[in-house]
């Protein structure tokens, strides 16, 4: 027997699933009947494994070492038990989990596990939203937390994002803490999961932290009772519920919403990808908001830790509002209500983000920080008292959780909206108003989609090897590595003479990469007319040989 069919043989041996275990079973026999697609397949599944790092796991539903999967996740629990053990005396975990396939059974296989292991385990009772998740880790005091779910991953995908509580601030993971545990599930694997101690001695929580929860999230709105006409949708995540009966918590009104995406649904049937950035994904959201006559659109993601505003122009034609606008709107209004309350600290987004925090932060006297992609890194700022970024992320209440949370940020934009009809004006003509307070900014993004993951590392080679000294009319005047810097991360930044900027990275979710643009023009309009003679030219570097031609 071959090394690669002996790697499929001890999988199948320990696979508890009985729909991976046939599937792989199946795929095998046909690799031993001398299927060359079978077998090429089968090296794909094992070629190496899902790698474990500061977004935890997340990748396709499938059977085999590169895939998430019962026998992956059982090994990975088994790992983040066995280094909870090592840095804790009485460790203990909160373990949360969404609607996708597979999540709540991952959630039940974590819990059993970490009860075998010795760690104290508490699951949560049902489907929650991240942030739920997120706030039970600092309620509980818990050494760590795991949240099973692929966020807006397309849905035959799941992840399993992990937590560090007590000290390290109940946060996503960062370096050392990834590679320890990385360490750790790596000698997991040398025993077979049927081996591992599991245990039933793990406790189900109550409504007693969903209630604490949404109590405290309905505190944040402060604004004058008005009428307000929108529209909500959970994009068929599991947002719904932990957001209406905040609403109700706080007295706000409630939205018309999108029937067709209301309830958790694995399979996301009416949208091509269940992210509210990606086109189409609002289009049900706009017709029922025409139909309704309403003023604007919310969104949550499928797990509700990020938030997506969309809003009619002047003719009557809806858009989503970039992460960026929301962001700083955000910012402002936060900022001002920090003023008057006397509170002083920081306001910070990922340098992915807009250089227009940086103004806001100036005018109210807050300090401003620029971290590294993601909020492992926006949650650990000290002092924060407001960060986000342009993927739709918000942390709007840092004494609550220690991650972007989308139910807190959608009550906070309501009360932004109430503020603003108290003196009679619009979300347009609000973004009208920063615009003059701070100058015009616009920023865009360009998805370079991959389906062999080995082309990430060779585009950004490119750029490496071979880097642009200008794109358009206009020439590069900076640039950084952050490869180089003391914390390594694969991100490209690049400042040009018109005082644009662009910056390349890898998605550490998604298998593509990300290409953000950031101008400032005289007003709106001449911003938006930089921005996009800067798309066309950055478009036309990536489809030139020097960057393989891409498609985008």
């Amino acid at each position: 027997m071959t090394e690669l069919h002996q790697k499929v043989q001890n999988w199948l041996n320990q696979d508890p699933d009985f729909e991976t275990k046939s599937e792989l079973q199946n795929l095998f026999n046909q690799a031993q009947s001398g299927n060359t697609d079978a077998e090429k397949e089968l090296a794909m599944r094992f070629d190496g494994r899902l790698q474990f790092g500061t977004a935890g796991l997340r990748g396709r539903l499938q059977a085999g070492s590169m895939g998430m999967n019962r026998v992956l996740v059982a090994q990975a629990a088994k790992g983040l038990a066995n280094y909870l053990l090592v840095n804790d005396k009485e460790p203990s975990i909160v373990i949360g989990y969404d609607g996708r396939k597979n999540s709540k059974i991952f959630a039940q296989d974590t819990a059993e596990i970490m009860a075998g292991a010795g760690v104290k385990a508490l699951l949560m009772p049902r489907l929650l939203p991240t942030p739920v998740l997120a706030y039970a880790i600092r309620h509980f005091d818990a050494t760590a937390g795991v949240m099973v779910t692929a966020s807006h991953n397309p849905p035959d995908d799941n992840g399993y994002k992990v937590y560090l509580g007590k000290n390290n601030g109940g946060g996503q993971i960062v370096s050392p803490a990834d590679k320890e545990i990385a360490q750790q599930i790596d000698l997991a694997t040398q025993i077979n999961i049927d081996e591992y101690a599991r245990s039933q001695n793990y406790q189900i929580l109550d409504e007693t932290v969903i209630n604490q929860y949404i109590e405290k999230t309905a505190k944040l709105a402060i604004e004058p009772k008005c009428e307000l006409n929108y529209v909500y949708t959970a994009m068929h995540g599991v947002g719904k519920e932990i957001l209406l009966k905040t609403l109700q918590a706080a007295h706000l009104p409630l939205p018309h919403i999108v029937a067709e995406q209301a309830e958790p649904d694995p399979t996301f049937h009416t949208v091509a990808f269940p992210n509210p950035e990606e086109k189409g994904a609002l289009d049900l959201a706009i017709e029922l908001a025409k139909a309704q006559n309403a003023e604007f659109i919310i969104a949550n993601d499928p797990d509700a830790d990020r938030l997506a505003v969309a809003i009619p122009d002047e003719q009557g034609n809806w858009k989503p509002l970039h992460g960026n606008v929301v962001g700083c709107l955000l910012a402002w209004y936060v900022a001002q209500r920090a003023k008057k309350s006397g509170k002083t600290g920081t306001l910070a987004c990922s340098l992915v983000s807009s250089p227009a925090l940086e103004q806001i932060a100036q005018k109210y006297g807050f300090h401003n920080e620029e971290t590294l992609t993601g909020f492992k890194y926006i949650a650990k700022v000290p002092n924060l008292v407001f960060g986000f970024e342009e993927a739709l992320g918000y942390l709007v209440d840092p004494d609550k959780v220690s991650d972007k949370d989308g139910i807190s940020a959608v009550i906070m934009f309501l009360d932004l909206v109430r503020s603003l009809k108290a003196t009679g004006k619009t979300i347009q003509q609000h973004i009208a108003d920063f615009t003059q307070e701070f100058g015009a900014y616009a920023s865009s993004q360009i998805s370079l989609r991959v389906k062999d993951l080995a082309d990430i590392p060779k585009l950004m080679d490119a750029f490496r090897q071979n880097p642009p000294t200008q794109i358009g009319e206009n020439k590069i005047v900076q640039s950084k590595d952050y490869l180089q810097g003391t914390e390594p991360n694969n991100i490209l930044v690049y400042a040009l003479d018109n005082g644009s900027r662009l910056i390349v990275r890898p998605s550490g979710t998604e298998p593509k990469i990300k290409v953000y643009l950031d101008v400032k023009g005289n007003d709106a309009i001449d911003a938006m007319r930089v921005l996009e003679k800067f798309d066309g030219a950055v478009r036309e570097l990536l489809r030139s040989e020097q960057f393989g031609k891409q498609d985008c």
